[in-house]
Order: structure tokens, then sequence, then C-alpha cells
């Protein structure tokens, strides 16, 4: 339970990061990166393995395609918690909770009950609510603040997916940040080649108050996905109760943090969607 209580306070912290860089108005790609090479350090540190040894490790393929997806979607959750909100870019990331779900019960031949059925709808139901807005003429018109969190809905579903998928066929708790240290160097890569040819961008890496940033997001990230990976091994229940646990108290956690410390306003439509958000995880919960 430990680990589950440390992973959702860690993903927590990264929405409100977010939020925060957003609000110093600092450019979020360099961050970004170095988030990840503080990450990756992080874990080599804490690994008994020698970083060499990873080309003989039969999830290194998966380890490269989960770590290109990390930074792509840690780009998108930056954009979204801007232009969408922390709440609503929160709730629609973390209710794609039910795309692991029916990939364990797909992939895996979990049951599936009529518990999980009601909160598969709920949840459906809930992302929706969450993200609609009204049509009106402001700097955020457009498509992008209904459209990036439900980006971010299919985006963080997959990519839990897939490691659900190597957790269980690959990783053992001896080797939990071995791996997370792997994902996060792939990661890193891949942002110095998206950031460094832009001209925009190099300037940023010799600021100090970037790289501040930058070690504080490396460190909850990299707890984020550590203690989430051990949450799943460490047979406390089924993967998708503790994905339900862990992501309705992100949802939880973060909404208020929003409300109460951004004073970020929600209508009463998106009021539903949370609530049916928060009901839905907790019916996947105790399914």
């Amino acid at each position: 339970m430990i680990y589950i209580l440390l992973s959702i306070l860690s993903s927590t912290g990264i929405f409100v990061i977010f939020k925060r860089i957003n609000s110093l108005q600092l450019d979020i790609a360099p961050i970004i990166t170095i988030n990840y090479l503080v990450a990756s350090a992080i874990g080599m540190v804490l690994s008994p393995y020698n970083p060499s040894d990873v080309i003989h490790e039969n999830w290194l393929p998966w380890a490269f395609i989960i770590g290109v997806l990390f930074i792509i979607f840690f780009f998108i959750i930056g954009i979204s918690s801007k232009i969408a909100g922390i709440a609503i870019t929160t709730v629609a990331s973390k209710m794609s909770v039910i795309i692991p779900i029916l990939f364990s019960i797909l992939y895996f031949n979990e049951v599936l009950t009529s518990a999980k059925s009601i909160g598969i709808l709920l949840a459906l139901a809930g992302v929706f609510l969450t993200v609609y807005r009204k049509n009106k003429k402001d700097k955020n018109q457009g498509i992008w603040p209904i459209l990036l969190p439900l980006i971010l809905f299919v985006g963080m579903g997959m990519i839990d997916s897939l490691i659900k998928y190597t957790q269980a066929t690959y990783i053992s708790n001896d080797k939990s940040a071995y791996f997370t240290s792997s994902l996060f160097a792939v990661s890193f890569f891949s942002g110095l080649f998206y950031t460094l040819p832009k001209k925009q961008y190099r300037p940023q890496y010799t600021k100090i108050k970037i790289w501040v940033w930058g070690l504080v997001l490396g460190f909850v990230n990299y707890g984020s996905i550590y203690f989430l990976i051990n949450a799943l091994n460490s047979n406390f229940a089924d993967s998708s109760i503790v994905f339900g646990i862990n992501n309705v108290g992100i949802v939880v956690l973060s909404v208020l943090t929003g409300i109460l410390i951004f004073k970020e306003k929600i209508t009463l439509i998106n009021s539903i969607g949370i609530l049916s958000s928060i009901i839905a995880i907790a019916t996947l919960s105790l399914a």
C-alpha cells in the first residue's frame, strides 16, 4: 500500500509542478529534457546493475518504445495543463485507467465483472463531461481544450498498458530501478534530439532556473513510475485494483490542488464529470 501512496503523491506533484512552470512562463521543453536526465541518473544510482548491461536485456525494445512515448505525452501534459487546466488534464489522463484494465481483461484473461463494466461506462461518461466546454470566443478558443485531454486519455492508457505488459512479462522487483532508469534515459536523448536543433531552446540550458525545475521534476517523475512498478510487483492486489486506487487518489488530490491552490474554475458539467470519474475509479477498484 505504501508504494501506491507514494505513487499518488509523486504523480500529483508532476501536475502541480507543470502548473507552476506555466505560471512562471518558462520554456517547458528543456525542463522536461533535463528532468529525464535527472530521473535516469537517480535510477542508475539506485540500481545495482551496470548500465552497459542494458543491451542484453530482453525488455530493451519496450523500454525504448515507452521512453519515447513518455516524453511525447509529457509535452502534451505540460501544454494541456496550461490550456485546459490542471483539474481537467489530470482527470483525462488518469481516467485512462480503463484502457490498461481492458488490456488486462483481454490479454491476461482477467474476469470482466458487472462492476467493472459499470465502472468503464462511468469512466467514459466522466471523461466526456470533464473536458466538455461550450464554445466561447477567447484565447483558448478552438478544439484544443477538448482535444488535448482526449489525446492524453488514449495515450496515457496506452503507456500504462505497455508498462503493465512489460512489468508482468520481464521486470522483477530487483530490476525495477534499472528498468525505470533505462526508460528515462531514452526519454532524455529523445528530448535532446528534439530541442538541440532548435535555436530558441539551446540558450535555455545555460539558465539556472531551468535546471532547478528540471531537477525537481526529475525526482518527482522518477518516483511516480518507480513506485507504480513496485506496487504492481508487490502482489498487494490485482493490477486493475492497483491502477484504480492509484488513479483515483491522483484525480482527487490533483483536482483539489487545482481548485484550492490555483483557484481553477470548473463548470457544473465539469464537476459532474469529475464526480463520475471518481465513482468510476472507485467502482473499478472494488470490482
